[in-house]
C-alpha cells in the first residue's frame, strides 16, 4: 500500500510539503499533474495539481521523485510543495486519497518503513525522533550522533564479537572430533572479559544521554521567604513565581524550562521546608522533599540575615550535587562555610544581584559537567540501558561458571548477542516496534 502525509509542519505556512511512499507514488504523480512523465529523479518540477475526481485546480508547486532504494524509506517517494493555506494543504490531501491504492500514513510509517527496508536501524531511528524533538544545541548534537550510527557501531562491534566468540564454542560442541584448538574457553575468556568491562563503563555514565534528552532537574531549596522565587525569576528572566514577604506563598511545585548553555534544565521551585499544621502547605513540603529525592542538582538557598538556627530537615539535602546560596548579602551578612559536603558557597543579593554572576558561571559549569557530550556517545534511552544490563548479566555468569559444559557456556553468550541486537533491531523485536515508531509525528 501507499501512504501519504503532511510531512511539514501544520499551520499556514508558505509552503508545506506532502509525502509519498510506495509502490503507487508514479500513479499518484501522474494522476495529480495530470501528466503522463513521471519527473527525472530529484528534480524539483513545476506543475499544476488537479484533483483526480473534478479535475479541478488545486495549486501550482514542485513535485520531487525519489526512486528506489535511493529514497529515505527505501521505496519510491514523492515529494510535493505546495502553498502551505489550510485550503489547499486539506484539497491536496483530499485528492490523494480519491487515488487507488493510496491512504493516510499512520504516526511514525514513513520511519518505519526506513526500518524495515534497512535504511536505518533502531538506534538511528530514535535518533531522528529525538532530532524533531530537540530544543537545546546539545540535545541537536546528541540526537545527530545517534542518527548518524555512533551508538549502533558500538553495539554491532559488541554483538559481533560475542559472536565469534560464540563461533569457537559452537565448533566444538558440533565438531568435536575435528582439529579445533584445545582449551577454547581459556582462549575466549580475555575476549569476554574485555567485553563485559566495556559494556559495565559504557553503563556508568551517570545517565548522561538520559539527561540531554530529558533536560537535567534542578531544584531550588529553602526556608520560606529565603527568596527561592526570586532566583527562579532571575534564572528565567521573567516573572514566572510570585514573589512576596509573606511566608509560604509557594505551596506546590513550579516548573520552569530553561536553556542554559546550550543543554536544557528544568528549574524547580518548591515550598519553603518547615515544620506546618497547614495541610495544604505540608503537602507542599513533602513534595518538595521528593523531587529534591528525585533531582540531578539542588540549589540550597539560605537567608543569611537571619539568626534563627538551619532547620535540619534542610541539611538532610546537603551532597555533593548541592549549591549553596547565602542569600541577602547587602545587609552585610558574611558567606557561611560550616556547612559541608556541598559543591560550593556563595554570598549573593536577590535585591542588588550582587555575587549572581560568579553563582551562574559555577551554575552553567556544573550543568556542562553533568550534559557536555564526551568522545563517546551515551546511552539515549531506558530500553538500551535494560539490554544492556540484560547483555552484562549473561556475560557475569559466563565468567563466573565453574563448570565447563560448552552447551550453557554459548547460551549465556547467544543471550548476550541477542540482548544487544534487540537494541539496533538486528533480532526480532517486534513487540517494542510499534512503541518507538508511535512516538513520531504523522508524516514522518
Amino acid at each position: 500500500m501507499t501512504i501519504f502525509a503532511l510531512s511539514s509542519g501544520r499551520g499556514r505556512a508558505g509552503v508545506s510539503v506532502i509525502r509519498v511512499s510506495g509502490p503507487s507514488t508514479k500513479k499518484a504523480i501522474t494522476v495529480m499533474t495530470q501528466n503522463d512523465n513521471v519527473p527525472s529523479p530529484r528534480v524539483a518540477c513545476l506543475s499544476w495539481f488537479y484533483d483526480p475526481a473534478t479535475n479541478e485546480r488545486i495549486d501550482q508547486g514542485l513535485v520531487i521523485f525519489f526512486p528506489a532504494p535511493g529514497s529515505f524509506t527505501g521505496e519510491d517517494v514523492a515529494e510535493f510543495h505546495i502553498h502551505g493555506g489550510y485550503a489547499v494543504v486539506a484539497g491536496f490531501l483530499e485528492a490523494l486519497s480519491k487515488i487507488d491504492d493510496l491512504r493516510s500514513a499512520e504516526a511514525g510509517e514513513f520511519t518505519r518503513r526506513a526500518f524495515d527496508n534497512g535504511k536505518m536501524d533502531l538506534t538511528a531511528a530514535e535518533g531522528l525522533a529525538d532530532l524533531i524533538n530537540a530544543e537545546t544545541r546539545g540535545q541537536q548534537r546528541q540526537a545527530l550522533r545517534q542518527m548518524d550510527g555512533e551508538l549502533a557501531r558500538i553495539y554491532e562491534k559488541w554483538r559481533e564479537e560475542i559472536v565469534s566468540a560464540m563461533a569457537y564454542l559452537e565448533a566444538d560442541i558440533d565438531f568435536s572430533d575435528e582439529e579445533i584448538p584445545d582449551d577454547v574457553t581459556s582462549r575466549i575468556r580475555p575476549i569476554v572479559e574485555k567485553l563485559r568491562d566495556e559494556i559495565a563503563t559504557h553503563l556508568n555514565d551517570a545517565s548522561r544521554g538520559e539527561r540531554l534528552r530529558h533536560g537535567l532537574q534542578v531544584v531550588i531549596l529553602g526556608a520560606p521567604n529565603a527568596g527561592k522565587s526570586t532566583l527562579l525569576n532571575y534564572l528565567s528572566k521573567r516573572d514566572v513565581a510570585i514573589v512576596s514577604d509573606i511566608a509560604g506563598t509557594t505551596r506546590d511545585v513550579l516548573e520552569v524550562h530553561l536553556d542554559i548553555s546550550g543543554f536544557p534544565v528544568t528549574v524547580i521551585d518548591t515550598a519553603g521546608i518547615r515544620e506546618s499544621n497547614d495541610v495544604i502547605e505540608a503537602e507542599g513540603v513533602r513534595r518538595a522533599e521528593q523531587k529534591a529525592q528525585d533531582s540531578d542538582l539542588k540549589i540550597l538557598l539560605i537567608d543569611g540575615s537571619s539568626s534563627e538556627e538551619i532547620d535540619p530537615k534542610m541539611l538532610d539535602h546537603v551532597d555533593s550535587n548541592t549549591m549553596i546560596l547565602w542569600n541577602k548579602s547587602d545587609l552585610g551578612v558574611s558567606e557561611e562555610n560550616g556547612i559541608k559536603g556541598a559543591i560550593g558557597h556563595w554570598a549573593v543579593s536577590m535585591v542588588t544581584e550582587e555575587g549572581l554572576s560568579d553563582f551562574m558561571a559555577a551554575f552553567e559549569g556544573e550543568v556542562e559537567k553533568r550534559m557536555e557530550l564526551t568522545d563517546t556517545p551515551s546511552l539515549t534511552r531506558t530500553r538500551h540501558r535494560a539490554n544492556l544490563t540484560s547483555a552484562l548479566d549473561h556475560l557475569d555468569r559466563y565468567l563466573s561458571a565453574e563448570h565447563f559444559e560448552l552447551e550453557l557456556l554459548s547460551e549465556d553468550l547467544r543471550m548476550a548477542a541477542r540482548d544487544i541486537g534487540k537494541i539496533t533491531g538486528l533480532v526480532d523485536v517486534e513487540d517494542i516496534l510499534e512503541k518507538i515508531f508511535r512516538e513520531f509525528c504523522i508524516g514522518k
